[in-house]
């Protein structure tokens, strides 16, 4: 173990208690697993290029993390890209989310989806798909937008550039399904492009529970920031924050993790289920 409790403490969600312990029996194992695969596919790569007689071209591995609202995939996210980045033989870890790859909330609000937003109709699939060839390609300097969860928009001008990095964590609600928009996307989705996959799990009234506690929690943090596209729950009443997020869980993240999210669990290559207080109770590994 290589994390300290200070080093958790800066990766972990704001309403998470994940434990060193979890991630000695969780994480540190997943990322010795994944080492091996990392390790393994570039051999492969180097094979592959020695047998066709070209220059061997640096090829990052990509790790596709899925999972609901509020099931913890952004913090798994950073605590493997910690771990995984303290291997020798792959020190450089990007971790970046879909949710830079969401249309912009004008072009939401002009197709009339606001309420749909997270859904798959809702991101620049196109953009997406582009800036993932780009990265296995080995493109020295890739661009993708940026998304504010403080505005909740994305944010006009700012980018994030990845440079060749050895793996890139690809976090995100949809990174695992299929029914994309037509055209190009009809015969390339995203995880065409990922060598390993993790699917974050629970059960559905887990996780509307943790939603609507994250939710009563940002009254007093995210939501007092004036320029939060939230600001206007910040002063609701302990009972009228739990309709407004119970009815939001309701109409569009319920819908969504139901509908789209979940069905495509089993297409990822290992699943982490959570029980109660966010802990991972089981491991399903694809062993073939």
């Amino acid at each position: 173990m290589t994390l300290s409790q200070e080093d958790l403490l800066k990766l972990r969600g704001a309403d998470e208690m994940i434990s060193l312990e979890e991630v000695a029996d969780i994480y540190l194992p997943l990322s010795r697993l994944l080492n091996l695969h990392v390790a393994n596919t570039i051999e492969l790569y180097r094979s592959t290029f020695a047998f066709l007689g070209t220059v061997p071209a640096k090829v990052p591995y990509i790790i596709g993390l899925a999972g609901s609202v509020s099931v913890g995939k952004s913090t798994s996210a950073r605590i493997l890209r910690s771990l995984l980045a303290r291997w020798t033989n792959h020190p450089n870890v990007a971790l970046i989310s879909t949710d830079g790859f969401l249309h912009p909330n004008r072009v939401l609000a002009e197709r009339g989806i606001m309420e749909r937003k997270g859904f798959p109709e809702s991101y620049d699939v196109r953009t997406l798909l582009t800036f993932l060839a780009d990265i296995k390609a080995g493109n020295p300097r890739v661009a993708a937008p940026v998304y504010s969860h403080i505005t909740y928009d994305i944010v006009a001008g700012e980018q994030q550039i990845i440079e060749r990095p050895d793996i890139l964590i690809v976090e995100g609600l949809n990174v695992l399904q299929v029914n994309t928009a037509p055209g190009l996307d009809d015969v390339i989705f995203a995880s065409d492009f990922f060598d390993y996959s993790i699917y974050v799990d629970a059960d559905t009234e887990m996780i509307r529970d943790w939603y609507v506690a994250r939710f009563l929690n940002f009254r007093q943090t995210a939501f007092r920031n004036p320029e939060s596209y939230f600001s206007r729950y910040a002063d609701l009443s302990d009972e009228e924050a739990r309709a407004t997020a119970l009815s939001i869980w309701t109409r569009i993240n319920e819908r969504n993790l139901i509908e789209n999210i979940r069905p495509a669990r089993y297409r990822a290559d290992l699943i982490l289920r959570k029980g109660p207080n966010h802990q991972v109770e089981s491991v399903a590994l694809r062993r073939l």
